[in-house]
């Protein structure tokens, strides 16, 4: 059972056994309770083990007196328990027999005081005193241990333990996880030499001597920067370096030994940083307050100052001693300067405006805050600020709106320079002013507006060129403004007579310049400065304006002029299409002719157009087609079409081939005949291009409008690519007429020129080389198969190595040596472009054959008769530097289409290179002296692959022959 009685803490727990089974024990221990042997020490009972382990549990117990023998377990037994539960909590046992066996098991236990009975009386209250104390102590100790664990372990803060010389004995979790170590990493190193102050700077150094000042007994502080890192590795910073307070506190024993120091970091990152911005704060403070513009007076309600701002200077001019002998705020700033009783009522009266003179005589205009305070004497604050400068920017600006608003309805610069002038004065409160405006064509400035203050100070303005000789001048090139306290130190000044002492001069962009002027000296504060680039930047505006609306006026001008010439170009284009589809379309020449002219007459586009050739008997055009209106014939037969006479447009252009435009017939109207004949027939401007191709004229095309100026550039553009464009489609047709005619006119020419490819070769090899048209056309140019007599023809193929005409010549066949013992054989020569065939078939005119010797060389051509003969005459001619015409003869064909243009027309370009290889490299002579194979290599195909195109190459020249025209009967008439 447990006692009900009320114990304090530290109470004693007595276990008193039944008297049935121990009387001697109970009636013993129960003595304890009555006889009082200690002290202020209240007790509690249990008759059991169990009763004692309970009683243990719910009450705070300071010591436990029990007897060895209980009803349900022993003294031991008991101790036992107790120490496994309560550790600290002392026990004494007092058996009532005891002996050294007892006592030495019960040492062995962790008994506190062993008392056996014969010892209770005198021992007892000693022992229980003794163990009540140890108790205490135990407890006292394991509390400050706990105290000490919180506050080492303190995850805030990094702690160690050290021995006096420093080295570590413990170390907290937070110190060892900020280096990712273990108690076993630290243990025994000093601490200045371990990681967690290797980042520090000289932090090794500052901790080493705080610990061996802490060793003397001293506590020490220091400070220390350390970089955060992450903990890994690499140690990397991840953020600005903290601070830490380090606390070495010594710790000693009984004697006052230092046995080990107690060092604590704490991360005071955040004081420090209050600490810095505090003492910043009050230097910003102090800095503020001696420069800024705003001054500050404090008084006392008689108006006596008790503080003066260091900076009233700024407003006042006096130094605060001098404001302080003024005594009242009244001679500062005036009597009656607001109401008292309304500031007792409000607690604040701001913006009170009112006029002060500084200690130059200068007025100012303040605005003044005042309010009730309570800092030292003082009981009335003042603040006050200068707004001189702004209540003068204020009218200033006031003054340039409405300049500003006349600005914008001038409409001339010379107005905008009147204006500007003219309000200069109310802007800036100077004398004088005046404008120079920029004159582009003369590079010189003009002076255009001034006001009569300058005219009194300076006189007339006079002009300056845009250089540095003059201040304006300088100032304009330069682009910047220039203000001078005193005018006359300029270096640049144009009159030293000048009664101007304070100038400026502001650039009015790329317009000219605005200048301003004071009879007085240093007249220019940064407030004038800023007004007058603001009253002249408002001019720039304006004259920008004017000049932008005068260039929108001219460009409206000409976007109006683009939009008729690009109406006119279309109208243009449009004709040009239509025409291009009717030359696409027309079969013959006259249908050519006739198009063109009713393209550009239709729909009212042109007046009248024309076409003429030249008539070479009489030096004259003949007109072929017009179309228009039907006083067009009646013009041509009125005019001169002489090219002698050479006045008429058209004559003109077939005179010199070149474009003539005659813009307006009524120019030189009594000059020329022709013009009074088109005015009267309402012809008004005239364009004639001629129609030429690669240098083969085949007229000229003329072109009349009801209107002057009608032909502008691009329509001249336009109708001289038309003439190349009609030339070109006249060829087409030619050529094409020439492959359908049955007769052509045959020319042959002796060639003289060193130049020409056959005529080099035939004289470098010393052979006669010729070949009879069979060409074979490629991109780059053509090949053609040439015989070679009285020379072997690798001697043709090693000359033609050395010209760039020649791409690539290879030997086609070796001719045995005929009964002269003349060698011989044939030659394949790749030549580059351009080639007389190409040039001459573009004309349609046949290449026919060449014969090269090393005296001279021919060349027979044949002419369709829709080509003009003596045209083909001057194409051949224009190619050579020395040629001449040998003979001209007319060949008829009597089948209805030639052998060879229908052959040409079916072979593919490989079966004719390999048909030709074949025939000049011998495979058709009788012995072959070429095999069939060698020919296959020679082209590198397959011999099924020759042969196979050998076939059908003669499949279709017999069809041709037997088939569609029979055996040809060709005869040849023709004159020498």
């Amino acid at each position: 059972m447990v006692s009900e009685r009320t114990v304090d803490d530290a109470s004693l727990l007595v276990v008193t056994p039944d008297e049935s089974a121990t009387p001697a024990d109970a009636e013993s221990l129960s003595s304890v309770l009555e006889s009082g042997l200690v002290d202020g020490v209240g007790a509690i009972t249990a008759s059991t083990a169990d009763a004692a382990l309970e009683a243990l549990e719910a009450n705070p117990v300071g010591c436990v007196l029990t007897p060895q023998l209980l009803s349900d377990a022993s003294g031991l037994d008991l101790l036992e328990r107790i120490r496994d539960r309560e550790p600290d909590c002392p026990v004494v046992l007092a058996p009532e027999d005891g002996d050294e066996r007892l006592a030495s098991e019960a040492i062995a236990a962790g008994v506190t005081e062993y008392v056996p009975r014969d010892r209770r009386d005198e021992d007892l209250a000693v022992a229980l005193e003794r163990a009540i104390e140890t108790g205490q102590e135990r407890r006292d100790r394991r509390e400050r241990a706990r105290q000490f664990d919180a506050i080492f372990d303190d995850p805030e803060a990094y702690s160690w333990v050290t021995a006096p010389d420093g080295r570590v004995r413990r170390a907290s979790e937070s110190a060892l996880e900020a280096i990712d170590a273990t108690v076993d990493d630290v243990t025994d190193r000093p601490l200045s030499a371990s990681p967690w102050w290797e980042r520090t700077g000289d932090g090794r150094e500052v901790l080493r001597d705080a610990v061996e000042q802490a060793a003397t007994g001293e506590v020490v502080r220091r400070e220390v920067t350390q970089p955060r890192f992450d903990g890994d590795d690499n140690g990397d910073e991840v953020s600005d370096p903290h601070t830490l307070e380090v606390t070495i506190r010594p710790v000693s024993d009984g004697s006052g030994t230092v046995v080990s120091l107690l060092v604590r970091a704490i991360d005071v990152t955040e004081r420090a940083q209050l600490e810095r911005e505090l003492r910043e704060s009050e230097a910003l403070h102090r800095v503020t307050l001696n420069n800024m513009t705003d001054t500050v007076l404090i008084t006392n309600d008689a108006g006596e100052f008790t503080y003066v701002c260091p900076n009233v200077h700024f407003i006042f001019g006096y130094s605060d001693d001098e404001i302080h002998e003024m005594g009242s705020i009244e001679e500062l700033l005036g009597p009656e300067l607001f109401d008292r009783d309304e500031l007792e009522e409000a607690g604040v009266l701001t913006n009170i405006e009112c006029t002060a003179t500084d200690n130059a005589g200068r007025e100012h205009t303040l605005l003044v805050n005042v309010r009730e305070v309570s800092i030292q004497d003082g009981t009335l604050l003042y603040s006050c600020r200068d707004i001189t400068k702004r209540k003068r920017r204020e009218e200033a600006l006031t003054a340039l709106h409405r300049t500003t608003r006349e600005l914008l309805y001038a409409e001339t610069e010379r107005e905008i320079a009147d204006i500007v002038v003219g309000d200069a004065a109310d802007v800036l409160d100077l004398e004088g002013s005046g404008a120079y405006l920029f004159d582009t064509d003369e590079n010189v400035l003009r002076p255009v507006a001034s006001s009569p203050g300058l005219k009194r100070l300076h006189g007339p303005l006079s002009e300056h060129l845009a250089t540095d000789d003059s201040i304006s001048g300088r100032v304009f090139v330069e682009g910047e403004p220039r203000f001078f306290a005193d005018i006359r130190e300029a270096d640049a000044l144009s009159s030293p007579t000048t009664a101007i002492r304070s100038g400026g001069f502001v650039p009015l962009g790329d317009h000219g310049v605005f200048l301003v002027g004071s009879s007085e000296v240093d007249a220019f504060d940064d407030v004038a400065r800023e007004l007058a680039a603001l009253l002249a930047a408002t001019a720039e505006a304006a004259l920008d304006r004017v000049e932008r609306d005068r260039t929108l006026r001219e460009r409206d001008r000409e976007l109006k002029q683009q939009n008729r010439q690009l109406t006119r170009l279309n109208q243009v284009n449009e004709i040009i299409r239509e025409i291009d589809a009717a030359l696409v379309q027309a079969e013959t020449r006259a249908e050519i002719e006739t198009a063109v002219c009713g393209r550009l007459t239709s729909a009212d586009r042109f007046s009248f157009a024309w076409i003429g050739t030249m008539d070479a008997a009489d030096n004259r055009l003949e007109p072929n087609t017009h179309g228009g209106t039907g006083r067009g014939q009646d013009y041509l037969d009125s005019v001169s079409l002489s090219l002698a006479d050479g006045s008429e447009p058209a004559a003109r252009t077939a005179a010199d081939r070149e474009v003539t435009v005659v813009s307006n017939v009524v120019d030189r109207l009594r000059d020329e005949p022709w013009r009074s004949e088109a005015l009267s027939r309402e012809y008004q401007s005239v364009t004639s291009v001629p129609l030429g191709y690669d240098e083969f004229t085949y007229g000229v095309l003329t072109v009349y409008a009801d209107q002057p100026d009608a032909f502008d550039e691009v329509t001249q553009t336009v109708l001289a690519e038309l003439g190349e464009t009609i030339a070109s489609a006249i060829a087409a047709v030619e050529r094409k007429q020439a492959l359908l005619t049955d007769s052509r006119t045959r020319l042959e020419f002796d060639v003289y020129d060193d130049g020409f490819v056959f005529s080099r070769l035939a004289r470098t090899a010393d052979c006669v080389l010729s070949f009879d048209g069979g060409i074979r056309l490629h991109e780059d140019g053509a090949a053609v198969f040439a015989t070679v007599e009285n020379a072997p023809p690798g001697a043709v193929v090693d000359a033609a190595t050395d010209l760039v005409a020649v791409e690539d010549a290879q030997v086609i066949s070796d001719g045995e040596s005929d009964t002269n013992g003349d060698e011989g054989g044939t030659v394949l020569l790749e030549l580059s472009s351009p080639f007389l065939a190409l040039q001459l078939a573009d004309h349609g005119v046949v290449l026919h054959s060449v014969e090269a010797t090393p005296e001279r060389t021919r060349v027979v051509v044949d002419v369709p008769p829709t080509v003009d003969a003596k045209g083909s005459i001057d194409v051949v001619s224009n190619g050579f530097s020395d040629v001449e015409l040998h003979a001209k003869r007319t060949i008829d064909r009597t089948t209805a289409r030639d052998l060879r243009a229908a052959l040409l027309e079916r072979l593919t370009d490989r079966q004719l290179e390999v048909v030709q290889l074949a025939y000049y490299g011998g495979y058709f002579e009788s012995p072959r002296e070429r095999s069939g194979e060698a020919v296959a290599d020679t082209l590198g195909i397959s011999s099924a692959a020759f042969y196979r195109h050998i076939r059908i190459v003669q499949r279709k020249l017999f069809t041709i022959l037997f088939d569609e025209i029979g055996v040809p009967a060709n005869t040849a008439r023709g004159v020498e």
